[in-house]
């Protein structure tokens, strides 16, 4: 028996881990042809709160990201939902410097003690959305702001400051 995978999607301005994902997506085109929005993501909701747990508060917002999903793997239009609070994004795939600079970031907002959704992305298509040509890469709200090179955590601190700024 396999272990299922783990993906982040995005629910409610967050990014947020669920263990099986994929295998429900597959699962849903599969047996949801023809079927409206509202069964489709009831039977994803349905799919993924088997192994994950899902807060009956936000249980709306994870229909819309399941649904998201959904039409994503059908290449079908799908809006998607807009970041709240500071993304961090740590581009590369995967080698020792790429995995530094998550580190570094990760130290950084701890003693800021400052909250972040921080993703490593080794996936180059995501990757050349930014248009950067090196890695690692440090993006941080959609914005790069290293590229090539694991820059000091005083700068790490000090983008991550001009960033928080920028969000009031």
């Amino acid at each position: 028996m396999s272990n299922p995978s783990v993906n982040q999607v995005m629910v409610g301005g967050r990014f947020v881990g669920l263990i099986g994902l994929e295998e429900a997506v597959r699962k849903a085109v599969a047996v949801c042809v023809g079927k409206s929005d509202s069964e489709i993501s009831d039977f994803l909701v349905r799919e993924v709160s088997g192994r994950n747990y899902i807060p009956p508060s936000i249980l709306p917002a994870y229909a819309r990201a399941l649904l998201r999903e959904y039409k994503t793997a059908l290449n079908l239009p799908v809006d998607p939902e807009p970041a709240t609070g500071l993304t961090i994004l740590a581009l590369g795939a995967g080698c020792a410097r790429c995995d530094q600079l998550q580190s570094d970031i990760r130290d950084v907002l701890s003693e800021m003690q400052i909250a972040a959704d921080v993703r490593h992305v080794t996936d180059l298509r995501e990757m050349s959305r930014f248009g950067v040509l090196g890695a690692p890469a440090l993006v941080i709200n959609n914005r790069v702001v290293a590229v090539g090179e694991v820059p000091p955590k005083s700068l790490i601190r000090q983008w991550i400051t001009a960033a928080l700024k920028n969000m009031d």
